[in-house]
Order: structure tokens, then C-alpha cells, then sequence
């Protein structure tokens, strides 16, 4: 029982998913997503233009509710339209304008088309995109698969089964229908095997620039050494000086000049050696 009730509620949901893409099949819308809560059932609408999903003053969601209550019996059903912040990243925004161009203008350009969605998936800052486009409304006799690729996509493993973004379209014509997926690999997702490497800064060598000329620099320096010999010269005059006064008194004091006292006494002195 409690298998049967939780398939009914899924199937119901698929339900509600399918008819509003049907009565909001409009330029930019992309995907529906169904929130259950205590207040009841959240709807939330994604499109790169809410505008035309909104209406003027509201109508369309305001009509859309009110078939939720009727038809599918949703008691308090809470809609709202989610912008999406860049539609080249969004896969499904990317499979619903392909099928929009086919069901206005034709399959006959598929090939223009293809590529130049890729080119801007890859400018938008993707690592790798792959568009699959399928079925008997492809110009040819019978139904073709055309498959465009570009940069590295994961095909298996856990980044290909939980981080890589898919989104799938279907496009009637009265050729027949085509199925158009596109699967998108994220610039936030990071890999595994993704290896960075970091170059090691050198140290800074100053350069020291000289303005003037060299003959002016030799100048200079060759100032500065004579001011230096000429300041070591003044210091030894000027030791030499503090010694001068010391060696004139040793030599006064050998060489001074006797007193008359000490004539007479001398003289004294020789008178008595000679008695």
C-alpha cells in the first residue's frame, strides 16, 4: 500500500509538471520543480524572462492556480517564477530555445544552430557541453542522431551521475517529432583529476638608475676621497699639535739656563778642588 501511494503521488506530480510546460510553453521558460510543505503543495517555475511567464498583472499564475485547485486537487497550491541568472549554463533553457526554433522557423539550419549554442555554452565558462539532437523531423530520409561536443565532459563515474546538469525538449513538426538533450558540465563542479600548479615568485633585485652622467659621477666620488684625506690629514696635525707642548718642556727643562746662585756656587765648589 505504502508502494502505491508513493508511486500515485509521483505520477501526480508528472502530471502537474507536464501541464504547466504545456500552458507555459513560452520563450525562456526552462523547468518546473514541485516542493511539498505543511502549508502545502510549492511550484516553482523557472525562466530566464518571468515576465511573459507572469502576465500582465498576474493572470496567467493567478488562472494557473486556480486549474491546480480544480483539476488536480492541490488545496493550497504556492506558485513562483525563479529567474535563471544564466541561461547558457542551464541546459534546459538551452533544449527548450532549440525546440522553439524548430517549431517556428524549421530543422533546416540544425547544424548552425547546434554549433553556435555550444560556442556559447563554452563562453559562458562551461568545461564541457554536448547537444544531442535526434529524431525523423531532421532533414534527412530516415531519423538521425547528430551529436556536438566541445571541451571535456564526463560520460561515467560520480561527477557524470550527480554533478553534471541535463535537460531533454521534444519538438513537434509535421515531419515527425525531434528530441533534443543537452548536458552541460558546470564551471562550479571541481574534478578529481584537476591538478593545479603554482609557479615560485624569484626574489625582487633592485635596480638602481643613474640620471647623471658617468664623468660626473667619477667626479664625485673622487671629491669625496680627497675631503676624506684631507680630514685625516687635519687629524694627525692636530695629534701632533696636542703632542708638541710635552716634548718643548722635556727639552727646556734638559737644556735650561743656570741661576747666578748656582754660578757661584760651581765656582766655589772648583776653587775648593783646586786647594
Amino acid at each position: 500500500m505504502i508502494e502505491k501511494s508513493i508511486i500515485n503521488k509521483k505520477i501526480k506530480e508528472f502530471e502537474i509538471m507536464e501541464y504547466i510546460e504545456n500552458e507555459l510553453d513560452k520563450p525562456g521558460y526552462s523547468h518546473t520543480e514541485i516542493h511539498r510543505t505543511p502549508l502545502g503543495e510549492k511550484i516553482i517555475v523557472h525562466s530566464s524572462k518571468p515576465g511573459l511567464i507572469v502576465g500582465r498583472k498576474g493572470e496567467s499564475i493567478r488562472n494557473l492556480t486556480l486549474v491546480l485547485k480544480k483539476k488536480f486537487g492541490l488545496e493550497n497550491p504556492q506558485i513562483e517564477v525563479a529567474e535563471v541568472e544564466n541561461p547558457n549554463l542551464n541546459p534546459h533553457s538551452v533544449a527548450k530555445y532549440i525546440t522553439h526554433t524548430f517549431q517556428r522557423f524549421g530543422p533546416s539550419r540544425f547544424k548552425f544552430l547546434g554549433y553556435k549554442l555550444l560556442s556559447d555554452i563554452m563562453k559562458a565558462g562551461a568545461v564541457g557541453a554536448e547537444i544531442v539532437i535526434a529524431g525523423r523531423g531532421v532533414p534527412s530520409t530516415r531519423s538521425k542522431t547528430w551529436r556536438f561536443t566541445a571541451g571535456h565532459l564526463k560520460k561515467s563515474g560520480d561527477i557524470s551521475e550527480n554533478y553534471t546538469k541535463r535537460g531533454y525538449a521534444i519538438a513537434h513538426l509535421k515531419s515527425g517529432a525531434i528530441g533534443v538533450k543537452v548536458n552541460i558540465l558546470t564551471p562550479d563542479v571541481e574534478l578529481p583529476d584537476d591538478i593545479k600548479v603554482y609557479e615560485v615568485e624569484e626574489p625582487k633585485v633592485e635596480e638602481i638608475t643613474i640620471k647623471e652622467s658617468p664623468k660626473k659621477v667619477i667626479e664625485e666620488v673622487e671629491k669625496e676621497t680627497e675631503v676624506g684625506e684631507i680630514k685625516e690629514e687635519k687629524s694627525t696635525k692636530a695629534a701632533t699639535k696636542s703632542e708638541e707642548p710635552k716634548e718643548v718642556e722635556e727639552k727646556q727643562a734638559k737644556e735650561k739656563v743656570p741661576t747666578a746662585k748656582e754660578l757661584a756656587e760651581k765656582t766655589k765648589d772648583g776653587n775648593n778642588k783646586k786647594e
